[in-house]
């Protein structure tokens, strides 16, 4: 039997994205696939996947659709670096590498989807992802999270396939009770 590689993983992503599923179904079909993508052979990772950036945490290209299909980054924080809170608006899957990263969820309370003023963020849980972990998320209700690594633990490298190519979310101002989209940019593989 052949090892499970990353165009296969690729190719079945795509496959099941494009099959106009719902987002929880994408996920649900989609997560085995990247442990058993992270279980294999990681010889796919190179040198220019763990790239990190002193100022903040860095996001590595792996796959991008030309066509808006599912993306893949390798995504990697030293200590102290986070993101800010955010949401996606897509789906998405995530496959830890190397490390812990830890993730903070934020509730959204208001209940006004739409609205980019007078957001209610009330804080959720913690969730500590070890590597090998797999985790998922979709939109409506947004995942809204802020992740990273304290400064006490080692870097943590993951694997965070979206749903599309992922160059904005939108970025909550607790205190204020605001969001805005912002573009966010990767290093080119």
């Amino acid at each position: 039997m052949s090892e499970y590689d990353l165009p296969a993983f690729i190719d079945d992503a795509r496959r099941i994205a494009l099959a106009g599923a719902e987002p929880a179904d994408c996920v649900l079909d989609i997560a085995p696939l990247m442990q058993k993508l992270l279980m294999g052979d990681r010889s796919f990772l190179e040198a220019r996947h763990f790239r990190a950036d002193p100022d903040h945490y860095a996001r590595n290209a792996i796959h991008l659709a030309d066509d808006g299909g599912p993306s893949l980054y390798a995504l990697v924080w030293t200590p102290g670096q986070w993101t800010p809170v955010h949401d996606h608006g897509t789906w998405g899957v995530v496959g830890i590498v190397e490390g812990v990263l830890e993730e903070r969820n934020h509730i959204r309370t208001d209940h006004a989807a739409d609205v980019d003023r007078g957001i209610v963020l009330a804080r959720g849980g913690v969730i500590l992802l070890a590597e090998g972990t797999v985790t998922t998320f979709v939109p409506n209700p947004d995942h809204i999270h802020k992740t990273g690594v304290p400064e006490s633990r080692a870097r943590a490298v993951s694997l965070h396939l979206y749903g599309r190519a992922m160059n904005s979310f939108h970025v909550y101002d607790v205190d204020a009770g605001t969001r805005r989209l912002i573009d966010v940019p990767h290093n080119e593989s």
